[in-house]
């Protein structure tokens, strides 16, 4: 803790990615933060201003090599934006170190250490560790991350499906053997590093499903809406690729049960999140859109009770960077330190 600010000293470890940057952004104005340290996989020395031009010339931050010696003693929390593989060992560094931790990969969502192979090829490195992460999903978990170090931030996919069909699973007015998830995506949310499939030739005017039933985020949806449901269960979830830089939108198709109208499902909605400063749950007959939420740390939530098949289609608007990873993150850091929860998250 920075005692003569009264600032908490922060760093960004991954700092050149999307929710590195994102997360500069973010922390340089939030007003109880002292960003200490920008970290990178690569020798170079890169000033941040190079990586967001539209900041202050008084900023001199610079994006430096990783070195654990000098986070050791300048950081007290740190944003771990590194692939998954890559991230586990870094956290574990920085938790013997006594480090609050929020980590942006996939490497401490998913509870049962067998899954790491089934979904991401590999054995988990450090499953010692996943007894102590709390999955950072904001409105559903907000107690437990309370007292966590080792905050597992949600991956975008699980954010806007999760916020959708938690409150209607909670209240049981959807059968759990019929939920489909159909998402698409913004080309950011495959991060920065060089693919074929999001080249500017492959995706300008196309739009295309990829990963179908096959998607690594699947088991961490189910492992969410599971909580919910208070019983294991399957979705079918199908991510698309939109030609456009950020933002995703998602339509949750589930059965109602009988009797379920349209007043028992906005009621469900709003004991959810009438207190949340982060969801709007939009008015009947309105339906979200990538626009309104972009740059924000919003979750746009519509839904359409269709009593002819006696089926629900809610529709949930993020933007990736921000509620699926970097703004998610700070509103974590914010719960878990006891910040207001909208601190450095302003936008209008």
């Amino acid at each position: 803790m920075n005692a003569e600010k009264n600032k908490i000293n922060c760093a960004v470890i991954g700092a050149r990615g999307y929710t590195g940057v994102e997360l500069v952004k973010i922390l340089l104005r939030h007003s109880r933060v002292e960003l200490r340290a920008l970290t990178t996989r690569s020798k170079e020395t890169v000033p941040v201003r190079k990586l967001v031009p539209t900041l202050p010339e008084g900023v001199k931050l610079e994006v430096r090599p990783y070195d654990f010696e000098s986070l050791k003693k300048n950081a007290d929390v740190a944003f771990v934006c590194l692939a998954h593989t890559e991230a586990a060992e870094t956290v574990k560094q920085l938790r013997k170190a006594k480090k609050i931790v929020i980590d942006l990969s996939a490497d401490f969502r998913l509870r049962d250490e067998k899954a790491y192979p089934e979904w991401y090829g590999h054995r988990h490195p450090c499953p010692e560790l996943l007894k102590d992460a709390v999955y950072g999903l904001s409105e559903i978990y907000r107690e437990k991350i309370k007292k966590a170090d080792l905050i597992a931030n949600p991956g975008c996919y699980p954010t806007g499906a999760a916020l959708g069909l938690w409150p209607l699973l909670k209240a049981d007015l959807i059968d759990s053997d019929t939920l489909v998830i159909d998402a698409k995506s913004g080309v950011s949310g495959a991060g920065k590093k060089l693919n074929e499939a999001t080249q500017f030739c492959e995706v300008n005017e196309n739009f295309y499903a990829y990963k179908v039933n096959r998607h690594q985020h699947t088991p961490e949806i189910e492992q969410t809406l599971s909580d919910a449901a208070g019983k294991p269960l399957r979705v079918t979830f199908i991510p698309h690729l939109l030609p456009v830089t950020r933002g995703i939108l998602t339509t949750l198709y589930a059965k109602l049960k009988s009797g379920v109208k349209d007043a028992k499902v906005r009621s469900a909605f709003e004991k959810a999140y009438d207190k949340e400063a982060f969801v709007r749950v939009m008015p009947e007959g309105e339906f979200p859109q990538l626009h309104a939420v972009r740059h924000t740390n919003y979750c746009d939530i519509g839904f359409s009770v269709d009593a002819r098949t006696g089926r629900i289609v809610v529709v949930t608007a993020i933007d990736n960077l921000l509620k699926g990873a970097s703004g998610q993150a700070v509103q974590n850091m914010n719960i878990r330190l006891g910040f207001p929860e909208d601190e450095g998250l302003k936008t209008w």
